[in-house]
């Protein structure tokens, strides 16, 4: 889906329809603007995680179309150590936010191995997630980005806002949106 790249009042005013499907769709979702660079031939592609439900959806996609495509995974997570300035103990709070990052990291690479992607690279980033995650792909000059998405509307989306879409609107990449499936019944009674 072709988005507009707007911020600010533009955004809030107009909304999205791109940015609407990303929350609602039971599919993955890619989205390009006008200044996006899109190469159809994938050969690496960026997986942000958290270790989040959504998270891991979106480590189960990218794998899957990195397998397609034989593309190399770069599995990064960002330590958001704005989200914790003005705590006392900082550098405590940090170095957990640091272990959890890097376990959502190790556990992401191992999945990408174990399913047999060639080439998995992994990096903790610290900063905050949309910027950081934007700069990586350019960086490392990946071919899109494969992010979950929460689902979040109303009220919970307009204050907890959406990492996915403060990326999706100044990547010069394509990113594909995916949402965590919901979790199986188990159809057995005892």
């Amino acid at each position: 889906m072709g988005t507009h790249g707007r911020t600010g009042v533009g955004r809030v005013v107009l909304g999205s329809v791109t940015e609407q499907m990303l929350r609602e769709s039971p599919v993955p979702v890619m989205t390009l603007h006008e200044r996006t660079n899109f190469d159809p031939d994938i050969d690496s592609l960026l997986v942000p995680t958290d270790g989040s439900d959504t998270a891991e959806a979106a480590v189960d996609h990218g794998v899957d179309l990195a397998l397609a495509t034989d593309a190399t995974v770069h599995v990064v997570t960002v330590v958001d150590v704005g989200a914790i300035a003005g705590s006392f103990n900082v550098g405590d709070i940090t170095e957990k936010l640091q272990t959890a990052s890097n376990q959502a990291v190790e556990a992401a690479v191992q999945r990408a191995e174990d399913a047999g992607v060639s080439s998995v690279e992994s990096t903790t980033l610290v900063g905050v997630p949309d910027r950081s995650i934007c700069d990586y792909a350019d960086e490392h000059e990946t071919s899109a980005i494969v992010m979950g998405t929460h689902g979040r509307t109303g009220v919970e989306r307009f204050f907890l806002g959406s990492v996915t879409e403060r990326v999706v609107r100044p990547s010069t990449v394509p990113v594909i949106g995916t949402k965590a499936t919901a979790p199986k019944k188990s159809t057995d009674t005892m």
